[in-house]
Order: C-alpha cells, then sequence, then structure tokens
C-alpha cells in the first residue's frame, strides 16, 4: 500500500523510473500497453505545441489528478510547476509589461547619445555642473526636441541682439503683471547691501516682493558716495515713489545703524509705512556677538580657524587630512559670513577621532610638521579634550540659531 495518483501507478507498473518501485507482479503486456499510452500522450503533447494552440498550460491530466489526491491525502509535498510549452512561453515574454519596445530600444539608445555630447558642451564652455538643475535647461530641451532632427542653434548675434530684446520685453510684461497685483495686495521694498570684493564696489539692490512673488528692480553702485543716514533715507524715499507710495506696505533693510535711522526717518514722513529689519541680518549679530563674547565659543573658534589656516597652508598636509577624513574637507563654505565659523566647528566634531588619528599617526610623527613648532601647538589643540569640549558645547548653544538662518 502507498500514497499517489494515476501517473505514477503507471510509472509503478512500467517501471524504471526513480521515483516508484518497480512492480514485479505486471504482466509484460500490460506493461508495454501502458508504455506505448504515455509515448502516444507525449506525441501528442508536441503536435500540440507545433500546431500552435497558443495559451494553453501543456500539463498532463494525469499530473494534475496525481497532485490533487497527494492535496486530499495531506501530503505536504510541494506541488510540480506547471510545464509550458515552447510557444506559451515566448506569446508570454511579448505580453509582459517588462518587455521593451523597438521605439523604447531606440530612444534609451537616442538618450545615451546625447547624454554624452550635453556634458562636452558643459566642458567646452565651462559651465558649472549644477546648471543642469535649471528648470530653463529642461524646457530648451524639450523644445529642441519637438523641432526634431536638423535643429540650427541660435547665433551670437542672435543671442546678443534680438533674442536678448525679446527676453527684455517679456521680463516687462512679467514686471507689469506684478504691478497690477502690487495694486490689489501691496508689496514690500528689501534693500540688500554687498561688496564686491572683485571690483572693490559697494552696491545696494533692491528687491520688490508680494504674494506673487519676487522681482528684481535696480542695482545701484554706491562706492563713490558717503552711506550716511540721509543719504540713503532719501534713496528709500525714491524707491517708495517708483514703486507708488500707496503700493508699498514696508521697506526692510539690514540692521546697520545708518539703515535703522533711515528707517525712523521714513516711518516719520511716510506714516502708513512701516520700517522692518532683515531677519536674517539679526541672526548674523547674534552669531558675531556669541562668538566674539563669550570666552568658550571664541576660544575654540580661534584654535580651530588657527588649525585650519596651518593645514590648509601646506599640500601635503592636505592630502594627509583627506586620507583620515575619507576624502572630506574640514571648512565648508557658506552664504553668510558669521555663520561660516560655526558651520566649521560642526564638521570639525564630526572629523573629531579622524584627525585625532592623525596627530597620532606614524605619517605625522614622522613628517616636518611634528617638528615645527606651529604644527606642535596643531597636534597639542587636536589632543586637548578640553577644545573638543567647547566645540560641543558651542554647537549646542548656536544650532538652533544656525538651522533658522539656514531656513
Amino acid at each position: 500500500m502507498c500514497k499517489g495518483g494515476v501517473y505514477r501507478l503507471k510509472q509503478h507498473l512500467i517501471g524504471g523510473f526513480k521515483n516508484v518501485v518497480d512492480c514485479t507482479k505486471c504482466p509484460a503486456h500490460v506493461r508495454d500497453e501502458m508504455l506505448t499510452y504515455m509515448q502516444q500522450k507525449q506525441m501528442s503533447k508536441v503536435e500540440n505545441v507545433m500546431n500552435g494552440r497558443v495559451g494553453a498550460n501543456f500539463v498532463d491530466l494525469d499530473d494534475e489528478i496525481d497532485e490533487e489526491e497527494e492535496e486530499l491525502q495531506g501530503n505536504s509535498k510541494p506541488k510540480k510547476p506547471r510545464v509550458k510549452g515552447l510557444m506559451n512561453m515566448h506569446y508570454n515574454s511579448i505580453r509582459s509589461p517588462k518587455q521593451q519596445t523597438m521605439n523604447e530600444i531606440c530612444k534609451k539608445e537616442l538618450r545615451k547619445n546625447a547624454c554624452k555630447e550635453i556634458p562636452r558642451w558643459f566642458l567646452d564652455a565651462g559651465l558649472p555642473y549644477n546648471a543642469v538643475n535649471y528648470a530653463s535647461l529642461f524646457k530648451a530641451m524639450e523644445v529642441v526636441a519637438q523641432f526634431g532632427p536638423g535643429f540650427k542653434p541660435p547665433s551670437m548675434y542672435e543671442l546678443r541682439v534680438p533674442l536678448l530684446k525679446e527676453e527684455v520685453k517679456e521680463v516687462d510684461t512679467l514686471v507689469d503683471e506684478h504691478k497690477k497685483e502690487w495694486a490689489v495686495k501691496g508689496c514690500s521694498i528689501l534693500s540688500d547691501g554687498w561688496r564686491d570684493s572683485m571690483v572693490q564696489k559697494d552696491i545696494i539692490n533692491f528687491v520688490v516682493n508680494s504674494p506673487k512673488g519676487s522681482i528684481f528692480m535696480k542695482s545701484l553702485d554706491v562706492s563713490n558716495v558717503s552711506k550716511n543716514a540721509d543719504f540713503l533715507f532719501k534713496l528709500l524715499v525714491a524707491m517708495v515713489e517708483e514703486i507708488g507710495e500707496k503700493n508699498v506696505i514696508q521697506v526692510i533693510t539690514d540692521n546697520a545703524s545708518a539703515y535703522v535711522k533711515a528707517g525712523e526717518m521714513l516711518e516719520g514722513v511716510r506714516k502708513h509705512l512701516f520700517w522692518t529689519s532683515c531677519a536674517a541680518h539679526c541672526l548674523d549679530l547674534m552669531l558675531e556677538d556669541i562668538g566674539k563674547k563669550i570666552q568658550k565659543v571664541k576660544s575654540c573658534i580661534k584654535k580651530a580657524m588657527s588649525v585650519n589656516g596651518y593645514i590648509y597652508n601646506f599640500v601635503g598636509l592636505v592630502n594627509l587630512m583627506r586620507k583620515f577624513t575619507n576624502m572630506k574637507n574640514l571648512h565648508r563654505p557658506t552664504v553668510t559670513r558669521f555663520a561660516t565659523s560655526f558651520i566649521t566647528l560642526l564638521q570639525y566634531h564630526k572629523m573629531k577621532n579622524n584627525l585625532r588619528k592623525m596627530a597620532t599617526s606614524q605619517e605625522w610623527i614622522d613628517s616636518t610638521w611634528a617638528k615645527d613648532p606651529k604644527g606642535k601647538k596643531v597636534a597639542s589643540i587636536l589632543l586637548n579634550e578640553t577644545f573638543w569640549r567647547n566645540i560641543t558645547y558651542t554647537l549646542k548653544l548656536v544650532g538652533p540659531i544656525v538651522k533658522v538662518l539656514q531656513l
């Protein structure tokens, strides 16, 4: 007695199969008849495949009976996978959603070729790689793709004269739309002064903000002018009149003493206007006071800057530092000048263990920097536990302010 279905019984009677024991009592004519039947069954399956019975699963009915009986008898052995014919597998591969069409394959190759040429243009023109993030690039690429093959780019004359004039007209139209918004919902004038260190110029930019967005209005060179309160007051009044006094709600400037006085004078003359100090500049001044007036913070910033200056004064030492910091730098440039020191301290805090390993490594001991008095001072700073405690204290103190400033 044994468990099994019809298909296994046939194999038992015929004999010669690995998964069943041969029957010793089966007559020869029964064995021959069973063998002939199974051979005919196999041939009929091949004929069905060749005749194109697409979509059918060619499984012996005896296999299904065998599996059903095993399930009823509680056999935990997993089912045998259904065997598909050649045409079935071919048909299913064509209908598979993952199968790429010829059009997709061609497009993939075309994109690969295009992606080879675009970086070459970036390199020839000396463009920074982050220029690819501009939304205008995506729009330009889409328009060129819509044109199709044979597109001829504009000449330098077209870019400098007719196309530039058209762009100016579009910007003027955009500004007019914003002006209509100013008349309905009001606006704010933002004054931003900065120094161009390359050409040694003092520049003041004026931007107008409203619920519709921000628009750059003008930039003034004030290098040859004394930027006192009276001059700044006249400048702000002229800007208010240009925008339209009835449209302006507030004027925002930085917190320099001359701007503060000019803002008070403006509020005295224009009763319905408000002068507002720049929040980012307020935070900058807070960080500056913390860095100068709290001794722990002042000390660790000074030491970190001395270490930074010494390391970046030698190319070999920079390479040694990068070896221990996994090719990472110590300083991290930022937009605001007062926050730069604290962001540098954050990088020191992250690289604490790596920098201490560098100062105790054999490469450092064998180098000329370890014998230099300034180099010895750098090593003593990096190995001083008080220095690292002060960095932790500073980061906890200014962390929320820097976070708000970044926002």
